[in-house]
């Protein structure tokens, strides 16, 4: 029993400190609010308890008071509690009180201190909030007071006077008071200014101005809640230090499609250009209901001359099914073994396995054109693969005079797991990308998401990884507007961002 309250940091998922990571790991029971973000819950593991608590500009799904007898409830029962909040929890995030209310009950806690908003947005917006030539001092102050209490708990005159660097939090809806107050204690009108909104995720954006024309550009550019409010003259570095505003895909949604083991690449690359990944996997890979096959095929290894991976997974679940007979890498002895592409050729590296062919394009028909030019008559092909895929590979080598055993490892089958936070962020105009790894995904995806739906917003561009799921996707009637020539998620990536300016 023990309740952990946990710093999610500002929103970046690499902010999150490795203590926090660990303890997500092991928790039994995840509770997490509005400005956690919800890629941590990646790191629970498979029978976790997930409850959201979020508090969002006073729609409380769960009451302060609530979320306490949650907490206490949850540990009682003998389970290891993560409180994941936003920032750190003891900095504006009640986490003391929460702390106290555990004592008071007789639950054991531990607090994992987070990388507060208060540091890490303004850094992120190129303004430090100390700097040798502006700022020997930090104030870190609650701007969610009442603006008609007769008396406020802040000393305005020492804020106006006393401190290089002043960083309000919640303070949008008061910031006219805020800013009216500091300059009748003194501070000049043209002090420096800025806010942050969301900062350190895709949806950052940051703005300058003067404590006394902050208000009125708040207003005129829509910034709101979650922002912070930087005063300063700190704030005169953000243009020149200004470094996350200008990453290529700030900003951007993309969808990306591919079952969440093969996601993980491909949403990390994406979200170090800026962009914002939204993990919809319209497949999940299962394994098999009977793996006697598989394991007749690897005892008869020996009677192979190629073993042809066309994926990841088929690399990964084949392993799977060598160490579940006591075997490894060396069982392949004496084998030619052949990968599609270069993450396929990755994987079987890590296995200790060095392909002997590494097809140029990296589609079946590529695969194909390589191995008829090593002679295929004759020979005995093992393509361990999913249950259902194209045909093209084993079709032609079999034309070839070769003897193919298509051997299923795994399964895929369709998920729509995240279909309504899809449907609701395109009509929000939050999506500007949908990015296919392959046909089944193309399939997939128009399985759960209306094709008329998609068509109703043209403002989202379609990028396919190659040539046979562009095919795929004007079957449905759609444009690729995005296909590299190289037929990889690092290509398709840079296709991305090559193309962001013309789109």
């Amino acid at each position: 029993m023990k309740v952990y309250l946990i710093g999610a940091g500002p929103g970046d998922p690499g902010l999150l400190t490795l203590k926090g990571k660990e303890i997500l790991e092991r928790a039994d029971v995840v509770v997490y609010d509005f400005l956690a973000n919800d890629a941590f819950l990646a790191y629970a593991k498979p029978d976790a308890e997930i409850i959201y608590v979020g508090k969002k500009g006073g729609d409380h799904t769960l009451s302060q008071d609530g979320i306490n007898r949650l907490i206490i409830e949850k540990a009682k029962e003998g389970k290891v509690v993560a409180r994941l909040k936003g920032g750190d929890p003891y900095m504006f995030g009640r986490g003391g009180e929460e702390a106290e209310e555990l004592l008071d009950a007789g639950v054991p806690f531990e607090e994992v201190p987070g990388v507060t908003s208060a540091i890490a947005g303004p850094a992120y917006a190129g303004i430090p909030l100390t700097h040798r030539s502006y700022a020997s001092s930090v104030s870190f102050i609650t701007g969610h007071e009442n603006p008609d209490k007769p008396d406020s708990a802040h000393n305005w005159q020492a804020l106006a006077a006393g401190t290089s660097t002043l960083v309000f939090f919640m303070g949008m809806k008061n910031l006219p008071d805020i800013s009216r107050k500091l300059i009748a204690a003194g501070m000049s009108p043209d002090k420096p200014a800025a806010l942050v909104r969301w900062g350190t995720t895709p949806r950052h954006r940051s703005l300058v101005a003067t404590i006394a024309t902050l208000p009125e550009e708040a207003v005129k550019h829509g910034f709101s809640n979650p922002s912070l409010i930087v005063v300063g003259d700190v704030v005169r570095l953000r243009d020149r230090l200004n470094w996350f505003e200008h990453k290529p895909l700030l900003g951007k949604g993309v969808v990306v499609t591919r079952a969440r083991e093969q996601a993980s690449g491909l949403a990390a690359a994406l979200r170090e250009l800026g962009a914002d990944v939204i993990q919809f996997p319209t497949i999940d890979i299962h394994p098999l209901d009977d793996y006697a096959p598989v394991h007749e095929a690897i005892r008869a290894l020996d009677t192979y001359d190629w073993v042809v991976f066309t994926s990841v997974n088929g690399v990964k679940h084949f392993w799977n099914q060598l160490a579940a007979l006591g075997l490894d890498s060396r069982a392949l002895g004496g084998r030619k073994v052949a990968a599609i592409g270069p993450a396929t050729a990755d994987a079987l590296r890590d296995k200790g396995i060095a392909p002997d062919f590494i097809p140029e394009k990296y589609v079946a028909e590529g695969v194909v054109e390589g191995m008829l030019a090593r002679g295929m008559g004759g020979k005995r092909v093992l393509l361990p693969r999913a249950l259902e895929a194209r045909e093209v590979l084993p079709e032609e080598l079999r034309k070839a005079g070769a003897t193919v055993d298509v051997l299923p490892v795994y399964v895929t089958v369709p998920s729509a797991a995240r279909r309504d936070d899809v449907l609701a962020r395109m009509e929000a105009g939050e999506v500007h990308y949908v990015t296919f790894g392959s046909s089944s995904t193309v399939e997939n995806f128009f399985s759960l998401v209306p094709a008329d739906t998609v068509k109703a917003h043209p403002e989202v561009k379609l990028a396919c990884i190659g040539p046979v799921t562009k095919k795929t996707l004007e079957g449905f009637g759609f444009t690729c507007h995005i296909q590299p020539d190289d037929y990889t998620i690092p290509a398709l990536v840079d296709e991305l961002t090559r193309v962001l300016p013309e789109l």
